[in-house]
């Protein structure tokens, strides 16, 4: 029975070996007598006639014809006048805009120096008039002289009173950090803008340069609009009447070694000897 079997499988392979066998040389036959289709084999394209293949290009044309035809007559010609118009309005519109954000930007930053010069002149006169006048008496009242005051070692007491001071026994670099500490708060607010506040619930009204609310307009003089434009204007003449009186000071400083109180009082006192001219003269 086994030996059957073995004959029946062994004439089957070899039945399946010459079909394989006839089929390949089937088509390795067909394959050489068609070389064509040996080289194209993956895809096979139409052939197009020269009149297909000039109607193409013909029609492919017709819209660059059109297009150039309408862009030299007088309609194209009107459009491309409105387009470049258009352009131009939006380039102008674009730096007017950029003119109104740098003008404001300069206010902003007018207004903070104008405001730290009026505090400032405030801190140079006020305790140079309190100590000549011998109200108080100041370690150093002098303002240019206060910080070589501090590098010395010297105690700073408000209004000449002793032991009147927070920070003002202590050395120049804890005064600094002090001044970082209660300033970054406030300069924060200030470059982020008032709705920096608002996480912490103030709420304020205004703007970045004039925010308002109780924090910043106790007294209410912002209620009446005519009154707040006049106030603003009056804020800015002083504001930069302080910045002027700052290169005053500096010059003042620079040339007599005095304060300006001093040399407002030594002026007064002999104002033909004692004045801008008589100080170049005697450079």
């Amino acid at each position: 029975m086994a030996l059957v079997i073995q004959q029946h499988s062994i004439a089957s392979s070899s039945s399946l070996i010459s079909k394989n066998h006839q089929f390949l040389t089937k088509f390795q036959s067909n394959e050489l007598s068609q070389p064509k289709l040996k080289k194209h084999y993956s895809f096979c394209q139409p052939k197009a006639s020269w009149q297909e293949l000039a109607g193409v290009l013909v029609f492919s044309a017709i819209p660059f014809t059109a297009v150039k035809a309408l862009a030299n007559s007088p309609l194209g010609e009107r459009l491309q006048k409105r387009v470049g118009l258009q352009k131009l309005t939006a380039v102008q519109l674009s730096v007017e805009r950029r003119k109104l954000a740098d003008i404001a930007r300069y206010q902003s930053f007018e207004i903070l120096h104008a405001r730290w010069a009026m505090l400032g002149a405030l801190g140079a006169l006020i305790p140079e008039i309190l100590d000549l006048s011998g109200a108080f008496h100041f370690t150093e009242p002098v303002w240019w002289r206060v910080g070589y005051s501090k590098l010395k070692g010297d105690t700073l007491d408000y209004l000449g009173i002793p032991g009147l001071h927070l920070a003002g026994s202590q050395g120049i670099i804890v005064i600094a950090i002090c001044q970082f500490l209660l300033m970054v708060g406030p300069e924060y607010a200030r470059y982020c803008g008032i709705e920096a506040l608002e996480p912490l619930g103030i709420f304020l009204p205004g703007d970045i340069n004039y925010p308002g609310g109780i924090l910043f307009d106790p007294l209410n003089l912002a209620e009446d609009p005519v009154a707040f434009e006049e106030l603003k204007v009056k804020e800015m003449k002083n504001g930069r009447l302080a910045m002027v009186a700052w290169l005053g000071f500096y010059i003042q400083a620079a040339y007599t070694g005095k304060g300006p109180i001093q040399n407002l009082v030594d002026h007064i006192s002999d104002p033909f000897h004692n004045n801008l001219m008589s100080l170049l003269k005697s450079m």
